[in-house]
C-alpha cells in the first residue's frame, strides 16, 4: 500500500494542481484541464488509435529490436577484443556526438521521406549507442577469474558466452537498454515530423497547425501516458532479467 502511495501520490498532486490552477487562465494555448479531458475521447477514436497509435508503436518496436540485437552483438565483439575496440573508438566517439534527429533529413534522402524505413532507421540509430556502449563497458568489466574459470572447465564459446559474458554484462546492457527506450520514444515522434501525416507525432502536429489545441494536449497527454506504461512493461522484464543479480546484491549486503 506504501508504495502504491508513493507511485500514484506526486501525479495525483500535479493533476489535481493543473486542474485549478488551469481553471483561472483565459489563455487560448492553455485551455482548461475539463476542457483537454473532454476533447480525449473524441479526438482518439479507435479509427485514429488504429491508424495514428498503433503504427507509430509498431516502428518503435521494429526500430528498438533491431538496436538490441545490433548493439548487444557489436558491443559483446568490441568488449571481447582490445584491438577491435581500440579500432572501433573513435568512430564511436564520432558518432556518438551526433544527435539522431540531425540525421533525419539526410536519412530521408536515401529512405524517403514518406513510409516506415527511414522513421525505423532513424529510430534504430538513436537507439542503438547507449545499447552499445553500455555493451562494451559490461563486457569489459566482466572477472577475468570468471573467464579463467569457464576456461579451466573447458566451456565451449557459446557456453562462455551466455553463461559468464553475456550474464555479467547484463546489469550494464539493461541499463542502455533503458536508456534507449526513452530515446526511441522520443525519436518516435520526432521521426514523423517529417513528411508524415499518419503517426502519433504527425497528429500532434496536425492539431497545432490547425489550432486545434486541446486535441493536441490530449495528444502530448496520450504519449506521456504510452512512455509510463512502456516503461513500466520494461520494469516488468527488468526485474525478471535480473532477479539473480538482485538476490545477490541482497545476500551480499
Amino acid at each position: 500500500m506504501r508504495r502504491v502511495v508513493y507511485t500514484v501520490g506526486l501525479p495525483v498532486i500535479l493533476v489535481v494542481i493543473w486542474w485549478f490552477v488551469s481553471a483561472y487562465q483565459n489563455s487560448f494555448f492553455w485551455p482548461p484541464l475539463p476542457t483537454i479531458l473532454k476533447a480525449f475521447p473524441a479526438t482518439w477514436t479507435t479509427d485514429r488509435l488504429i491508424h495514428d497509435v498503433l503504427p507509430s508503436l509498431a516502428r518503435l518496436a521494429i526500430g528498438y529490436l533491431i538496436a538490441l540485437v545490433a548493439g548487444v552483438a557489436l558491443g559483446v565483439a568490441i568488449g571481447s577484443s582490445r584491438t577491435l575496440r581500440a579500432m572501433a573508438e573513435p568512430v564511436l566517439e564520432f558518432f556518438r556526438a551526433i544527435p539522431p534527429p540531425v540525421l533525419i533529413p539526410l536519412i530521408a534522402l536515401f529512405a524517403g521521406y514518406t513510409g516506415w524505413t527511414n522513421k525505423i532507421i532513424t529510430i534504430a540509430l538513436g537507439c542503438l549507442w547507449p545499447i552499445l556502449l553500455n555493451t562494451v563497458d559490461g563486457v569489459r568489466s566482466v572477472d577475468e577469474v570468471l573467464r579463467d574459470t569457464a576456461r579451466s572447465y573447458r566451456l565451449g564459446p557459446l557456453a562462455r558466452l551466455r553463461h559468464v559474458v553475456l550474464r555479467g554484462a547484463s546489469p550494464r546492457i539493461v541499463t542502455g537498454a533503458r536508456q534507449a527506450l526513452s530515446i526511441g520514444v522520443i525519436l518516435m515522434v520526432i521521426s514523423e515530423l517529417f513528411g508524415a501525416n499518419r503517426g502519433l507525432g504527425a497528429s500532434i502536429v496536425q492539431f497545432q497547425r490547425g489550432f486545434q489545441v486541446p486535441e493536441m494536449w490530449t495528444g502530448i497527454i496520450l504519449l506521456g501516458l504510452i512512455g509510463v506504461a512502456l516503461a513500466a512493461l520494461f520494469r516488468l522484464v527488468e526485474n525478471r532479467m535480473l532477479a539473480w543479480y538482485r538476490g545477490q546484491n541482497h545476500s551480499g549486503s
